[in-house]
């Protein structure tokens, strides 16, 4: 293969991190001008409000998240108030992480601008299209 046959444009990881960025954008100004929140504190607020109380680890493993960044957004998060943590009982070293009434407040503000966001996203597509964008992202994630 030659440099002319290769179209950096139409590689699929390359084209679907653009994408990615690309659609983050407007999102990520909303949590940020708001909640002076990162995107992977966002992502943490939002497991812990979507699934409940969990371990860091809990958080990584679902969110494929790496336990550094992690363990920084849960600390950003706690100084806000967003989230408490608390030992577990059978091992002291291991916390739950839950969000505070205040933190619930913030997942529910995002939760709503992350449905009119993503709706507002879906009006470039038909539905017939939104559902094969969907099952295709479906596919790539469970390579």
């Amino acid at each position: 293969m030659t440099d002319d046959d290769f179209d950096l444009s139409r590689f699929l990881p390359y084209a679907l991190n653009q994408a990615a960025e690309a659609t983050s954008i407007g999102f990520q100004k909303y949590y940020r001008q708001r909640y002076g929140m990162l995107r992977t504190e966002w992502r943490v607020l939002f497991h812990l409000g979507r699934y409940g109380a969990m371990t860091a680890k809990g958080i990584c493993d679902r969110a494929s998240l790496h336990k550094t960044k992690v363990s920084r957004a849960v600390y950003a998060l706690e100084q806000k108030r967003f989230l408490v943590r608390t030992p577990q009982e059978q091992d002291r070293r291991h916390e739950t992480l839950a969000l505070t009434r205040q933190g619930q407040v913030v997942y529910s503000d995002l939760f709503e601008a992350a449905k009119s966001y993503d709706a507002k996203l879906s009006a470039h597509f038909t539905a017939q299209e939104r559902e094969i964008l969907n099952r295709c992202l479906e596919k790539i994630s469970k390579l």
